[in-house]
Order: structure tokens, then sequence, then C-alpha cells
């Protein structure tokens, strides 16, 4: 027997499906390729090893999962004591602003109780990180979110962010109430993706002032937003992120009649010693950040 087919027959018979063992594989291989080799395998035998819908193991499966489990469990133990300690890793999701500001200090402090800290980090926003957690591509992220979770997810608010507005220098406009006199708002309103926290917050709050003023363009990070303020697109729609400047060429307009933004850090399911560590250190972060301006801290 193909001892690869046999790898990628255990992820399907430990996770229960070709789409889950995708995504829990620990390299890069698309659904088409592990189906194609798993009917290689069963052709091979002459059985079928699982029926696909619901799943479920055969008795061949079942013997042949039985036989090879112990092995591909161990790979990993095995590979650690190799390499002489156990190493540790973790699929982390955050905006660019966490990754660049925060995150190198968050993993200093894990490290401490994971010398062998491994990590991968992806960049996203609220929606982004919430299916990438669903669906278990990562184990852990930092983010905006809505008052309530999605089914499954676990979160703990780490800090309020107030919610701003960032005009180009040049801009007419000094303070919100200057916005909100205006008959019509001519400006292009940027933001992030329209089903983000951060939007949905800002559009309640000024219906409740009747005033009408909807994203023009959408772009898929801070930065952009701040890029096309400077280059006159429009104003843009931000979160105050402690200790992130703003480039010359733009300003920022404070709201300090809106309610902030919730930021927090999630995971799936229970946690481990390791998704715990970092909870507590970005906690820990969150109240550096705090009691250096001044905000009140999370729940």
């Amino acid at each position: 027997m193909n001892i690869h087919h046999l790898e990628l027959f255990y992820y399907v018979a430990k996770h229960q499906g070709i789409s889950e063992a995708v995504r829990n594989i620990p390299y890069g291989i698309q659904q088409p390729a592990v189906s194609g080799q798993i009917i290689q395998l069963e052709e091979d035998l002459g059985v079928t090893l699982f029926h696909r819908r619901p799943f479920e193991l055969s008795a061949p499966g079942r013997d042949l999962y039985e036989f090879i489990r112990p092995f591909f469990d161990q790979l990993e133990p095995v590979a650690d004591k190799i390499r002489g300690g156990t190493v540790h890793h973790i699929r982390i999701g955050a905006s660019e602003v966490v990754l660049r500001e925060h995150l190198p200090q968050l993993v200093q402090l894990v490290r401490q109780r994971f010398p062998q800290l491994r990590f991968t980090l992806k960049e996203g926003y609220q929606s982004q990180v919430e299916g990438w957690l669903e669906r278990q591509e990562i184990d852990f992220a930092v983010t905006t979110v809505n008052a309530k979770l999605p089914t499954g997810l676990q979160g703990k608010v780490l800090m309020q962010l107030p919610l701003m507005l960032v005009v180009h220098q040049d801009s007419p406009y000094r303070t919100a109430e200057d916005l909100w006199r205006s008959d019509r708002i001519a400006e292009p309103l940027i933001v992030l993706s329209a089903n983000q926290a951060i939007n949905k917050q800002f559009q309640q709050t000024i219906q409740k002032r009747g005033v009408d003023w909807f994203p023009s363009i959408e772009v898929s990070s801070f930065n952009l937003i701040e890029t096309y303020v400077a280059n006159k697109f429009g104003i843009g729609l931000f979160v105050d992120v402690p200790r992130t400047t703003l480039s010359p060429q733009v300003r920022k307009i404070e709201l300090p009649d809106f309610e902030p933004v919730p930021l927090a850090a999630l995971w799936r399911g229970k946690t481990t010693p390791l998704i715990d560590a970092f909870i507590e250190a970005t906690h820990f972060r969150a109240k550096q950040l705090e009691s250096a301006s001044g905000r009140a801290p999370g729940k």
C-alpha cells in the first residue's frame, strides 16, 4: 500500500470527512487530490473504506484505521523528542495593525512558557477571521466583534476601541459636528467591508441623528483607507488603536458620542494551554495599552 495514501486516509478517518481532513492536513493539498488518492487506495484494496454521506467508516475502513492510527498519532511526539523538546504551533489571525504593532510582544510573553513556540500568521478582519475560526483554519484571533459572537466561537473582550474619522489635512471639516450640519455629505465614505462591526456601529449612530451617509468605497485594510484618504478620494472610517500613528497627509476627527467597538480575543471550542497563554498575554497587553492611553478596560 502507498504510505501517502494511508496518511491521507488517516486524516479523513480522524476528521470524519474529506473536506475536514483537507483543513487539518499540515501541508497544502486540494480536496480533489485527496479524493482521487483515497479512491486509488480503495481500488488497490478492493474495498470501500467509508461511506461519504453521512460519513461512516466501513468495517474494512475501521480495521485499517485502527491499524495505522498508532503510527500517525505518534509522529509529532517522536519528532518533538528528536528535536530535543516539545514544539508548540499556533495559527493566528488578526489585522495588519495587530500583527505589526502588538503580536511580537505577545509572542515574547508566551515564549516564556512555551520556548519552542512556532506560529503561522494570517492577515484579515472580523468576517474573515471568524470564518477561518469556524473552518478551523486558524486557532486564535484578535479582532473587532459584534455584540453576539457566531455559534461555536468563544471570546474575551480586551478593550473598547473608539470610532474616528480620517480626513485629508486640507479638509474643511474640523469636527464631526461640521459634517452633521451639512444638508448632504458629499465626501465619499471609505470603509472596510460593510458587514464589519465598525461599520454597523457607525451607521446605527448616524441614523439616530437623522444622517444618511453610506459607504462609497470598500477596501480590505486600514492601510488602504489611509492611502485613499491621503489621495483625496474621501473620508475614512477608522478605529483608534493605541500606538498607531497616521501619515502626515491625514488627520483624525474624533467621534466622542459614538459607542466604541469591542476588540476581542477569539477561539473555537475548548481552549488548550497554548491558547490560554495567548488569551492571558493579549489581556495583559491590553491592560498595558489602556494604562498608557487612559481608556476604559474591556470586560
